[in-house]
């Protein structure tokens, strides 16, 4: 079965950091993309960020040159590493795979900004 199991997020000040991480099971991890979803309160889900098989990264220009996206194969993880922390970062966070024609999604998780 697969799952993807979020951990990290909580609250930040304007100017902080905080570390999301994304844990899959049930999948070929390394032949996956994986991307990072957003959706601010009010507002529609909008992509963050990705992630290729190959370690190919996008990034929105929202969060070009704050936020990192890495992987790890081993670990079957792939984490969202966010610095210079905005209050516009606030948002509920969620990470999602394409797998086998389907869409997988992680469980969310809420990420506060304060100023």
């Amino acid at each position: 079965q697969v799952q993807l199991v979020q951990s990290g997020g909580g609250f930040a000040q304007a100017g902080g950091s905080l570390r999301l991480s994304c844990a899959a099971s049930g999948m070929i991890f390394s032949n996956e993309a994986v991307l990072w979803y957003r959706q601010p309160p009010g507002q529609l889900r909008e992509l963050v960020a990705d992630i290729s098989s190959s370690g190919t990264t996008y990034y929105s220009d929202s969060v070009k040159g704050r936020f990192t996206i890495s992987r790890d194969n081993a670990k079957n993880t792939v984490d969202l590493q966010m610095n210079s922390l905005k209050v516009e970062d606030t948002a509920v966070y969620y990470c999602n795979v394409n797998y086998n024609w389907q869409d997988y999604w992680g469980q969310g998780t809420q990420v506060i900004v304060s100023s």
